[in-house]
């Protein structure tokens, strides 16, 4: 095991990413921020003909009004059809996502929920119809210039912007919406995941300071529940002025229940309760913010129902060993299996396990090995990303790697009796069969 963090810890705080995770949040801010940018508009409104009634310009009032009245259909229409807009789109869209959530995995789904331009399509639609329902609210029945207090120019203005970017926004939405149903662009979204949580990770010279004797536990209080990822600062602050270490008794993404052990505490009396609040957070499924796991878990489900009897896509099956190779070259080399978080002081305060080496291999290979053994196509990849990596591993890493490459030729052998066959499955090839 290794020592990774010689540097203060990033804040790695969950609230972003919570959010991030939530589909209510934008659209309600949004609609926030329409109500407020109404106010303005309206009091603009009422400034300008303030004006031109002090100036005495009735005939530049005079043409507001009929400027008003002109656009006071339009936003009727707007306002009319814009929900029922809103409606239809996302019905269209909710089947998309559930027909690539059954081919490819529901876990996919997350995608969709964390898309940026999904919750902007969203927030801006909302804003236009609550938008346009305030204004048509501003509409006055007086006509007489020296009478009239208020005419919405300037909100028919930002009105008919707000349509406008609103189908600009439309057009992105349903790119976007059919990218999702295409494996290549999901496969992809997966790995610049991935490759995020590395890229959070710790980085430093590797030490072998052994932590002080364990001197008690905090058992975790609260609903059961996938552990999705921690306060890494907050912890860190609290385990530095109590003077001790905290070490993280469970992995991200296991199943935690109350009662268990969820922070061990080594060198002195454990942080009070109020120190810790809100550095566990426990959801009901796994995120990809601190899970460096779960993305291969991702490819690796997808590539197995590709290879299920009902499915039957090989290719998707190579397309996702394509990825799960490219991550597991820029894991090769990195420290793994003990993260140890330090203070600014250099001084370790919270160590968490993350998989190693070998869990990462495992978890990229073995259930779709077993599947891969009478389908050619996918052991000839599978044999040509590990003889990628064995040249990129140390002899100290190499081991998972030739564990698999032994194991995948026996079973091809047991399940392919003819020796041309056979010779053609092992045969090493990156596109599989091109």
């Amino acid at each position: 095991m290794s020592d990774r963090g010689s540097r203060p810890p990033r804040a790695l705080s969950p609230l972003r990413e919570h959010l991030r995770e939530t589909f209510w949040f934008a659209p309600a801010m949004t609609l926030v921020v329409a109500c407020v940018l109404w106010f303005a508009a309206s009091a603009v409104d009422e400034q300008i003909v303030s004006y031109l009634r002090e100036e005495q310009a009735y005939e530049e009032i005079q043409d507001l009004v009929k400027v008003a009245e002109d656009t006071k259909q339009i936003v009727v229409t707007v306002s009319s059809a814009m929900m029922t807009f809103i409606g239809v789109v996302f019905s269209i869209s909710l089947v998309a996502v559930q027909m690539a959530s059954g081919q490819l995995t529901p876990r996919v789904v997350r995608i969709f929920v964390r898309s940026r331009i999904s919750k902007l399509t969203l927030s801006v639609f909302l804003a236009t119809f609550v938008f346009s329902l305030l204004v048509l609210s501003s509409y006055e029945s007086e006509t007489d210039p020296r009478r009239v207090t208020s005419l919405p120019f300037v909100q028919s203005v930002l009105t008919a912007l707000l349509v406008g970017l609103s189908l600009l926004l439309f057009i992105a939405y349903v790119s976007s919406t059919l990218r999702l149903m295409q494996i290549g662009p999901v496969l992809d979204h997966i790995t610049r995941d991935t490759f995020r949580v590395l890229g959070r990770m710790p980085a430093g010279r590797p030490g072998g300071e052994p932590l002080p004797d364990e001197t008690g536990r905090i058992l975790y209080e609260g609903r059961a529940g996938v552990l999705r990822d921690v306060n890494v600062a907050r912890l860190v602050r609290a385990a530095r002025r109590q003077g001790v270490v905290l070490r993280l008794v469970p992995r991200l993404g296991d199943f935690v229940v109350p009662g268990t052990p969820v922070l061990a505490v080594h060198g002195g009396a454990a942080p009070g309760r109020h120190a810790l609040r809100y550095t566990v957070s426990v959801g009901v499924e796994r995120t990809l913010h601190q899970d460096l796991a779960f993305g291969l878990r991702q490819l690796s489900d997808i590539a197995l129902r590709a290879l299920s009897a009902a499915t039957n896509d090989p290719t998707t099956a190579v397309q996702c060993l394509d990825r799960i190779v490219q991550f597991l070259a820029a894991a090769v080399r990195l420290p793994l299996g003990t993260v140890h978080h330090r203070d600014r002081s250099g001084a370790v305060r919270l160590v968490q396990e993350v998989p190693s080496w070998e869990d990462l291999v495992d978890l990229g290979f073995e259930e779709v090995r077993r599947c891969a053994a009478d389908v050619p196509q996918v052991s000839r990849r599978l044999l040509a990303g590990i003889d990628d990596l064995l040249p990129l591993a140390g002899p100290d890493r190499r081991g998972p790697l030739d564990r698999h490459r032994t194991l995948l030729v026996q079973a091809v052998e047991h399940a392919v009796p003819d020796a041309d066959e056979r010779g053609f499955s092992l045969l090493p090839d990156r596109q599989g069969i091109g």
